[in-house]
C-alpha cells in the first residue's frame, strides 16, 4: 500500500520541566560567621510551546516524535543566586493544529497564525529560596520551597486542513479532476472511488494578482458522521472551509438525493457546518445538452447557487472562479 505523506493525527505523550528547589543556605565568609539566609531560587521548568509555521501542510515530522521530556530547571544556590530555568521545546507544527488531551478530549491549544506561539504544557515554578522566608521573628528560615512538578500525559495532536473552499461530493465525482485543472495542484486521479485518501490543497489564481485556496477533501459516502469509510477524518477537514462546493456529476442517479445525502451527514456530524455557504457545481456536464440540464435544474434546490462544469472542456470554470470569489468576499451580515 502507498505510504501517505499526508498525517492529520498524532499521539504523543509530554512532560514539561519540575521546578528546580529552592536552596537552603545562610551567608558564611572570613567577615561573617553568622549572616542571614542567601539560598537562591529554582529554576522554572521548561515549557513545552506550539509554534505556527505556514510551509508546514502535514504533521508527518512528528510522525516519530513519540515523547517530548522538558528539561527540568536548576536548584538555586548560595549568594542568592538562582537556578537556570530549563530550555523550553519548541513543536513547530501546521496552521489549523488543535492540540487536545487524550483522556478528557479537552481542546488546550489552536494554532492560526504563522509564528504563533502558546505555552501548551508549563513547566513548574521553581522553589523559594530560604531567604524569601526571612522575617522579625525569624532571621535564620531552615525551609526552602521543592520545586514544582511538571505536567505530564498522553496527548493528541490533531490538523484541520485551512482553506478558503472546500470540495464536498461522493468518491469519483471529479473533485480531483476539478482541482488539477483549477489549481497548480497536482493530485492522484483514477476512475475508482477513494482515490484521494487525504486532502490535496491547491491555489487558485484569480484576477489582478487575487487568489484563494481551495481543497479537494476525501470522498464522503453514507454513514460517515458514524465513522464508516474515511469518516470523521474527513469531515474534521471541512469545518475550516468558508465555502462548501459540493460536486455532483452530471451522470448521477438523482442529483436531489446526492445532495441531500451529503448535506444530512455534514448536519449529524456538526449542525454548525449547514451554516456555511453552499454552491452546487454539476460536474461532466459536456456529456449534457439543454434539456437534460433544465431537467437537473428542476431537481436542484433554487436557494442554492448552481452551475453546470466540465474538467474536461474547461466550461463554466471562468464562471465558478468568479462566484467563489463572490462568495468568499461577500461582507458578512
Amino acid at each position: 500500500m502507498e505510504k501517505s505523506n499526508f498525517v492529520d493525527q498524532i499521539r504523543i505523550f509530554c512532560r514539561s520541566g519540575h521546578g528546580g528547589a529552592g536552596f537552603r543556605h545562610f551567608r558564611r565568609d572570613k567577615f561573617t560567621a553568622l549572616g542571614g539566609p542567601d539560598g537562591g531560587d529554582g529554576g522554572r521548568g521548561a515549557h513545552i510551546i506550539l509554534k505556527g509555521n505556514s510551509n508546514l501542510w502535514t504533521l508527518l515530522h512528528l510522525r516519530y516524535y513519540k515523547n517530548v521530556l522538558a528539561e527540568n530547571g536548576e536548584g538555586g544556590s548560595s549568594s542568592n543566586s538562582s537556578g537556570k530555568a530549563g530550555k523550553d521545546v519548541i513543536i513547530e507544527v501546521p496552521l489549523g493544529t488543535i492540540a487536545r488531551d487524550e483522556e478528557t478530549g479537552k481542546q488546550e491549544v489552536e494554532i492560526l497564525e504563522d509564528g504563533q506561539e502558546v505555552i501548551w504544557i508549563p513547566g513548574g515554578r521553581g522553589g523559594l529560596g530560604n531567604a524569601h522566608f526571612a522575617t522579625p521573628t525569624n532571621q535564620a528560615p531552615e525551609h526552602a520551597q521543592p520545586g514544582e512538578e511538571g505536567l505530564e500525559g498522553w496527548k493528541v495532536l490533531e490538523l484541520k486542513v485551512l482553506a478558503d473552499v472546500g470540495l464536498v461530493g461522493f468518491p469519483n465525482a471529479g473533485k480531483s479532476t476539478l482541482l488539477s485543472v483549477i489549481t497548480a495542484a497536482t493530485p492522484k486521479i483514477a476512475d475508482y472511488a477513494f482515490t484521494t485518501i487525504t486532502p490535496n490543497l491547491g491555489m487558485v489564481e484569480y484576477r489582478d494578482g487575487k487568489s484563494f485556496c481551495i481543497a479537494d477533501l476525501p470522498g464522503i459516502i453514507e454513514g460517515a458522521a458514524e465513522g464508516k469509510g474515511l469518516g470523521h477524518r474527513f469531515l474534521r477537514h471541512i469545518e475550516r472551509n468558508s465555502v462548501l462546493l459540493f460536486l455532483i456529476p452530471a451522470d448521477s442517479d438523482n442529483h436531489k438525493k446526492e445532495f441531500d445525502i451529503l448535506v444530512s451527514e455534514l448536519e449529524q456530524y456538526n449542525p454548525e457546518l449547514l451554516n456555511k455557504q453552499f454552491i452546487i457545481a454539476i460536474s461532466k456536464s459536456d456529456m449534457l445538452d439543454d434539456e437534460l440540464k433544465a431537467a437537473i435544474e428542476k431537481e436542484l434546490p433554487a436557494a442554492i447557487p448552481h452551475l453546470f462544469i466540465s474538467s474536461i472542456t474547461n466550461k463554466g470554470l471562468t464562471e465558478l472562479k468568479d462566484l467563489l470569489w463572490k462568495v468568499l468576499n461577500e461582507p458578512v451580515s
